[in-house]
């Protein structure tokens, strides 16, 4: 996959809004790798901020709903990983200014 297009996908992927923190998972840190094969399957690896949030199948529909339009994937797989788990220290500056957690 070639820089324009992660980043572009990248960028649909920061119209996902983490909905109990209100910041997109980009921001959050919640993306670890996206991956697009061949045939047009992209792979989103991604975590959470926690185990079993309750939100996780919201989240997911929102990641699909994001990358529909971006013509070169055909299918979409989201790979849910818990290791490395997720840290405040992932989160991008603008994040943690946005959620008043110093730096």
């Amino acid at each position: 996959m070639d820089a324009d297009l992660k980043e572009n996908i990248m960028g649909a992927l920061e119209n996902v809004i983490d909905p109990e923190l209100g910041i997109d998972i980009v921001n959050l840190g919640l993306i670890y790798d996206v991956e697009l094969d061949d045939e047009g399957l992209c792979t989103v690896s991604m975590t959470l901020t926690a185990m079993g949030c309750p939100l996780s199948a919201h989240i997911e529909r929102d990641v699909q709903f994001a990358l529909a339009d971006i013509p070169e994937i055909k299918e979409l797989k989201v790979n849910i990983v818990w290791s490395p788990p997720w840290s405040k220290d992932n989160m991008s500056r603008y994040a943690k200014i946005a959620l008043g957690i110093p730096d």
